[in-house]
């Protein structure tokens, strides 16, 4: 690595090119970076003192040319400013050429803001992203034919945001010039393949916008992916995968990196992957990333799962918000995918996934420790000596405190198991499937239904003569056990109303969680516990 201080004029005379890589994000300062800089340019305009003002980095890397094109830098980092310098730079030559001072004009273009003996794309000093490039030739090249839709570019915007700046303060387009060239400084950074850009980035990029995780992943597999087959690999590879997961790609790699047994921390996701991945592999670990990523938009999104009953279970996985189980679930997909597992086979795994989360949360097991459980899920599974991956991984959470029936069968008579949020989810989950297990033909709408306490959370005068003396101690121990939840449409109708009008509701509902109720004339702790004694033998 090469670091030096110097003027912007340096940087950007001579015939050379900065090419913005196609994985970079596109431009994206706006008003508050931009008036920033104008700030910094009018307090330079009104201090006459000959000091530089330092405004960033500039961080590239040299990158093959052919012999005839110009010498071409990777602008790995710093483009947001520089795009903006040269934006600004194509704004003062056209207002001199306006002004009729054309020696000025001839002088930013030729040298500063075009290699004039060049062709094509070799013309531009610099190229942004495809996002942005045609509305930034279009700005340097003053004879190109440019379309409509350059309006709605923010490369535009930012050019008529420092037109109307200039015309409102009436500064010498001359002296701006001069401040740009001469007295704005940048520390120009120039990377060895086998240097750390994120050191670089972290310590350096004061200015800009922090670069992120998925920014250096990017960056660190297109850096070694040759400049004549980085837009393949992106178009084929990163680009799908980026818009496929969005917000989610770090979250992504992170379980990608974990999936055979590497504990992962949320904040390490680019040093790992750096450390696993070598020169030799980047453009088949690019590929398998990609061939990954097509499983897990199926984790976030069961919908997109075209077989319904492995969609059903990965639809109850994720209300279960088993993000943990994610490494060890792509490399089942990765099977399932490939044949080695039927749908058969897959579909039992997710089941006995969601049989472990649950009994482990009626149980009241930690989730601390699943963090360690699953990464290493798969390998264990493959390796302990069952017949098949099924088998192996019963037999490898049944050693990772997978409660027994009769735990689990005590804990759903006594647990409180209603609550708010996650734990709400995961207790209509429970009585969904205590519905489902009578093996109904037709579809049931259970989202549209609510959890509903017999016994109502807010006593009434009618409930405490029902319950008898000690109502409250019933109330207290009984409120929001098993026994005491179900399922309806009518939650709001029954609110706080008397057993008998709620079990007018429930017989009406149609569903055989609410059949129980039918012979019963009263509601308490006994009647409670035997509703709670015979769902916790269906569970």
């Amino acid at each position: 690595m090469k670091a030096s201080e110097t003027k912007f004029q340096h940087v950007i005379e001579g015939t050379k090119q900065y090419v913005v890589p196609l994985f970079q994000r596109p431009y994206s300062w706006d008003i508050r970076e931009w008036s920033l800089l104008w700030d910094d340019l009018l307090w330079l305009s009104e201090n006459r003192e000959p000091k530089s003002h330092f405004i960033g980095s500039i961080v590239t890397m040299p990158t093959v040319s052919v012999p005839e094109g110009v010498t071409k830098y990777l602008l790995i980092d710093g483009q947001q400013r520089l795009t903006t310098i040269f934006i600004i730079l194509a704004l003062l030559r056209n207002q001199a050429s306006f002004e009729q001072n054309h020696d000025l004009s001839q002088e930013i273009e030729q040298n500063l803001l075009i290699n004039r003996f060049k062709k094509g794309n070799d013309y531009f000093k610099l190229l942004p992203t495809q996002v942005n490039r045609l509305a930034f030739t279009c700005l340097m090249d003053r004879n190109q034919e440019c379309p409509d839709e350059i309006e709605e570019d923010k490369i535009t915007a930012c050019y008529m945001f420092f037109q109307r700046k200039l015309m409102r303060k009436k500064i010498e387009i001359q002296a701006l010039y001069h401040i740009i060239v001469n007295r704005l400084s940048v520390v120009s950074i120039v990377l060895d393949y086998d240097d750390n850009p994120h050191l670089v980035f972290e310590s350096l990029n004061a200015k800009g916008r922090p670069l992120t995780q998925p920014d250096l992943i990017r960056n660190f597999f297109f850096m070694r992916v040759d400049p004549t087959e980085q837009e393949y690999f992106h178009a084929q590879y990163w680009q799908p995968m980026e818009a496929a997961l969005n917000h989610n790609l770090t979250d992504y790699i992170r379980h990608y990196l974990m999936r055979n047994g590497t504990i992962v921390k949320q904040d390490d996701v680019y040093f790992t992957l750096k450390d696993q991945v070598k020169q030799d592999q980047v453009k088949a670990a690019l590929k398998d990333l990609f061939e990954f990523s097509k499983y897990y938009v199926y984790l976030l999104d069961p919908n997109r799962e075209a077989h319904p009953k492995l969609g059903m279970a990965l639809t109850r996985l994720k209300r279960l918000e088993v993000t943990t189980a994610f490494p060890f679930l792509l490399n089942c997909y990765r099977d399932y995918d490939e044949e080695r597992i039927s749908v058969d086979e897959f579909e039992k795994i997710l089941d006995i996934l969601e049989n472990y989360m649950i009994r482990r949360f009626v149980c009241n097991r930690p989730t601390s420790l699943l963090n360690k459980v699953f990464p290493l899920l798969y390998t264990q599974a493959l390796t302990q000596g069952a017949s098949n991956l099924v088998d192996g991984v019963r037999a490898i959470l049944q050693l990772r405190d997978y409660p027994k029936d009769s735990e689990f069968r005590a804990r759903l008579l006594d647990n409180r198991l209603y609550g708010s949020g996650e734990r709400l989810q995961k207790t209509k989950l429970i009585l969904e499937r205590l519905e489902l297990a009578h093996g109904h033909k037709e579809k049931i709408a259970l989202d549209s239904l609510t959890v509903e306490h017999v016994m109502p959370q807010t006593i009434t005068d009618w409930w405490r003569d029902h319950l008898g003396e000690d109502y409250e101690t019933q109330h207290e121990l009984y409120l929001h056990t098993l026994g005491n939840l179900t399922l309806t449409g009518y939650n709001s109708e029954m609110s706080n109303g008397s057993f008998f009008e709620k079990k007018k509701r429930l017989l009406a509902s149609h569903l055989e969680l609410n059949s129980h109720f039918d012979a019963l004339k009263s509601w308490d702790k006994e009647a409670i516990q035997q509703r709670g004694e015979v769902l916790a033998s269906i569970a």
